[in-house]
């Protein structure tokens, strides 16, 4: 290999480390919330409220947007949530689903772990909720809002199967109802109806919205994860972060930052989180999809304004659209595309090299539902990959195992050449010439593993699947760092190993991590040295480098990255041995470490 050729490799792979070292030790910084009291006054003069709105209902206004409501109204009864996947209840306050929790999972591996909570209501630290209400129009004098206090018209607990319904009488002829119902899984059905008992035709508008008080408090804030405002517009994905969201331009129609988008067909919009996620569906019909952030009261919503619809006298009208408020399961999520919602799928962040993230995580899943455990089904996964790209790393290595014996020749024509650099490199390419070597060739198996690697961290780090997943012994949860660290010679010593917010945790050294270090410099020792004593080093001390890099990183990674590691050393070894070299890298090793030992004893001397 040239030194053209190593220096790209040498850039490439630098680069690599780079980027990754400067996003785990630097991760993006949140950014202050909006707090312009010009901003505020706009969006009061917009709203034509204070923010506080009558239990009975809100009075209809010519604005087409719903209002922000200041606080909750008085204690109202509940009705229970009871499904296999979720516990929890809808306030007859406004209607709102404001308490959820997860059931199929915890917050941590303890075994008196609390269940995850999705919504909170209002006034708890972090609230968190979904509710629908109308904007009013023509012929209207009230409609239901935020705060509207509910009848339970019928049902008693909301299961997969029994659904419950919610009445309000705004006194004036219009009486407005909202059924509930949910599968065994995430999925929320409402139908918002109007029902005109009044002598004159009413014109209005059916809406639903997220509404998020103040960030997530585990906010990731790491680049390899989206969270934030998500939604899909027309076969248009956005993704768009909180701190995204307080830098909107203040739209006038709002009052308030703001982007709005006017949905001709179909489409989605929501908040995702880490591995949780919540979405208002409104089907394929046009909507308008906003996105927006209250500066006060520290408020993130998201909102699907349906088109307007006119009651005649005597007329019932029903709107029914979708929630998703749930876990992000890769193969829920595609049942639910499957059943209709447009390129559902994509509410997960599959990233930039979504061709590569997308078939790695089908494929782990395959292989996990015959094998039954992650961990060896990463394994599996991995062999897989190494069998597919065989050809290429057959020629490859047969060209590494040519240019290994060439390296004594390339020796002599650099001790001839002396400091003629020109010399040495025509020599040189005669001499791939005259023995039909590419230098190029093993530069491949490198440069695809970056992809593969990174799509790999990025399926790990992002999708449900893997948390909380163990493998064997002291790996359980794959999505985390392995447990153990040599600091504390793994649990021998009686003190606790540093921190994981601290710096020094990069120190925290496991057995994986160990694992890692020693199966990339085998792998090295397979390769021909570059002639460059820089670049020697440099190459020397990249797996230690990486071992104390990928120290933190999700088990789930590191195991991959030990396997393709092994993986290849077999390979690379039997084929430079078919190939008539015949390596003997223990032998080196031992020399190696000979000449060390014997230089140290000659210093001391």
């Amino acid at each position: 290999m040239d030194d053209q050729n190593k220096n790209l490799i040498l850039a490439t792979v630098l680069s690599f480390i780079v980027v990754l070292v400067w996003f785990l030790l630097f991760p993006p910084q949140e950014q202050a919330p909006v707090t312009d009291g010009s901003v505020e006054q706009t969006q009061v003069e917009s709203v034509g409220t204070d923010g506080a709105m009558s239990p009975a209902g809100t009075t209809a206004a010519a604005a087409d947007t719903p209002a922000i409501d200041a606080g909750p109204a008085a204690e109202a009864p509940r009705i229970r949530i009871e499904t296999p996947s979720l516990e929890g209840s809808i306030s007859l306050a406004g209607g709102r689903i404001d308490d959820l929790q997860l059931t199929d999972y915890k917050v941590s591996l303890d075994e008196d772990s609390a269940d995850v909570t999705l919504f909170r209501p209002q006034g708890e630290p972090g609230g968190y909720y979904a509710l629908y209400g109308w904007v009013g129009g023509t012929n209207i004098d009230a409609v239901p809002g935020a705060d509207t206090v509910w009848s339970l018209e019928s049902g008693d607990v909301l299961t997969p199967e029994t659904p419950v319904t919610l009445a309000w009488d705004n006194g004036a002829g219009q009486i407005f109802r909202q059924t509930y119902a949910v599968d065994d899984k995430f999925m929320f059905t409402v139908s918002q109806s109007i029902e005109n008992t009044g002598e004159a035709t009413v014109a209005l508008r059916p809406y639903g919205l997220l509404r998020r008080h103040g960030e997530p408090a585990d906010l990731q804030n790491f680049f390899v994860v989206h969270e934030g405002l998500v939604r899909m517009s027309d076969g248009e994905l956005e993704e768009q972060g909180y701190d995204d969201m307080v830098d909107f331009d203040v739209d006038p129609r709002e009052g308030t930052p703001a982007e709005r988008i006017d949905v001709s067909e179909s489409g989605w919009v929501g908040f995702t989180e880490h591995y949780w996620m919540a979405t208002l569906i409104p089907g394929d019909r046009p909507f308008r999809s906003t996105a927006k952030y209250y500066p006060s009261p520290d408020v993130y919503q998201t909102e699907a304004v349906l088109s307007g619809v006119e009651a005649t006298p005597g007329e019932t009208i029903e709107i029914t659209t979708q929630l998703f408020a749930g876990a992000k399961e890769g193969e829920t999520i595609k049942d639910y595309e499957d059943a209709g919602v447009t390129r559902f799928f994509d509410s997960i962040d599959w990233g930039w090299f979504f061709f590569l993230t997308k078939p790695i995580f089908w494929l782990i899943h395959w292989l996990h539902s015959f094998i039954g455990n992650m961990g060896w089904s990463i394994i599996a996964m991995t062999i897989f990959l190494k069998a597919l790209l065989f050809p290429l790393a057959y020629k490859s290595y047969a060209s590494m195992a040519k240019m290994k014996e060439l390296q004594p020749r390339m020796e002599e024509l650099k001790a001839k050449a002396g400091d003629d650099r020109q010399k040495l490199q025509k020599e040189m390419m005669e001499l791939y010439k005259k023995e039909k070597v590419n230098p190029a060739a093993g530069c491949l198996p490198i440069l695809l593993q970056i992809p593969i690697f990174f799509s790999l961290y990025k399926v790990i780090f992002v999708t449900l699947e893997l948390r909380h997943e163990a493998w064997v012994g002291w790996i359980k949860d794959l999505s985390a760092p392995d447990p153990t660290s040599i600091v504390n010679l793994f649990g021998a010593l009686p003190w606790d190993a540093f921190p994981p917010e601290s710096f020094l945790a990069i120190l925290n050294l496991g057995v994986l991590p160990i694992l890692l270090g020693i199966s990339m410099w085998l792998q090295q020792k397979l390769n021909p040295a570059p002639a460059d004593p820089a670049q020697q080093m440099i190459f020397a001390w990249m797996p230690w480098v990486f071992m104390f890099m990928l120290g933190n990183f999700a088990s789930g990674l590191v195991l991959y990255w030990i396997t393709n590691n092994t993986i290849t050393f077999i390979q690379q070894y039997l084929i430079m041995r078919s190939h008539g070299f015949k390596p003997d890298v223990f032998g080196n090793i031992r020399k190696s470490f000979s000449r060390k030992t014997a230089a140290a004893t000659k210093g001391k001397d």
